[in-house]
């Protein structure tokens, strides 16, 4: 597995450089630069912005300015911020625990709903109780989440006063946007559950495991749900990793702190190191997730383990 892991790590870097330079690249497309956002208002000569242009190194074209970037990237250093003047390296540790909190927090609301409510309809399977389950989870997929979010705010925090609208502190904070995004995310697990256990509740060692005597309960979560998890596995990682990318909406939404609203925030304001440092330690982070659970799949289940070794033998 070590070999397995080296390799995935090393095609990290194709991917690195290929999302670094499109962000770059569609950047420099887009209209005005950080010295026509922040000096709109100041009142200077053409001489002066030329002058704070080159002083960014913005007179150069997109190609020289992101080898120049990417040469001091492989020496372990992601800029400085154009808006704050901070390492973006710094900033973004800052802002990524706030993020990885609330990805933690959405994920356990979708599992808490999704996996019984696929097992669920899998046992009931063909029935009413099977098309309500889908219905509802699926309900959650096509509600978009910022108008989801803005519901909940005006429910729970205009009307009844139950809960913050926004902004980081206790447990209470975290609930209404971590509703948001889990509600999303139960739809695709909770069909992928049901997928996953109808295949596994067709095999003859449960009907074995019930011969012998074993409670229903137990071949359900011990057996059935055990040799059904690498499927939810795959696709819980993928939703983890997407959460991780892709929450900016509701970060912005309930004014969260953390490296979603960053980007937006430092999009808005032309922020192009920024912008391109968050990005690429984001899709270090997404790869190395997507490393965890494929590994994690020989924990799991030894047969997958037993593969991993004769792969290598070879």
């Amino acid at each position: 597995m070590l070999k397995y892991a080296i390799r995935r790590i090393l095609l990290m870097i194709p991917v690195i450089i290929g999302v670094s330079f499109l962000i770059y690249f569609v950047m420099d497309l887009a209209p005005g630069d950080v010295i026509s956002v922040t000096a709109g208002d100041q009142n200077l000569t053409t001489e002066q912005v030329a002058e704070l242009r080159a002083s960014y190194g913005l007179d150069q074209s997109v190609f020289v300015r992101y080898f120049l970037y990417m040469k001091n990237f492989l020496r372990g250093d992601l800029g400085t911020s154009y808006i704050t003047h901070k390492p973006v390296l710094q900033t973004f540790m800052e802002k990524f625990p706030a993020t990885l909190m609330l990805t933690m927090a959405s994920m356990i609301v979708a599992i808490i709903i999704s996996i019984p409510l696929g097992i669920y309809s899998a046992l009931n399977r063909g029935t009413y109780k099977d098309n309500a389950a889908l219905i509802l989870a699926l309900l959650g997929q096509s509600i978009p989440g910022f108008w989801l979010g803005l519901m909940l705010i005006i429910v729970f925090s205009l009307n009844l006063h139950w809960l913050p609208s926004g902004g980081i502190g206790g447990i209470k904070n975290i609930i209404l946007p971590a509703l948001t995004i889990g509600t999303g995310l139960t739809a695709i697990l909770a069909r992928t559950t049901r997928s996953s256990m109808l295949d596994v509740l067709r095999q003859d060692y449960l009907q074995t495991a019930r011969a012998k005597g074993v409670p229903e309960k137990k071949v359900i979560l011990k057996h059935a749900l055990r040799n059904a998890l690498i499927p939810i596995i795959t696709i819980a990682g993928g939703q983890f990793a997407y959460c991780l990318g892709g929450s900016v909406l509701t970060e912005t939404v309930f004014a969260w702190p953390g490296v979603g609203r960053l980007i937006v925030d430092s999009l808005s304001s032309r922020d192009t190191v920024m912008v391109t440092g968050c990005i690429i330690l984001k899709s270090t982070v997404i790869g190395f997730i997507l490393l965890f659970v494929d590994l994690l799949y020989a924990v799991i289940d030894p047969r997958i383990k037993a593969q991993f070794a004769k792969g290598y033998k070879r």
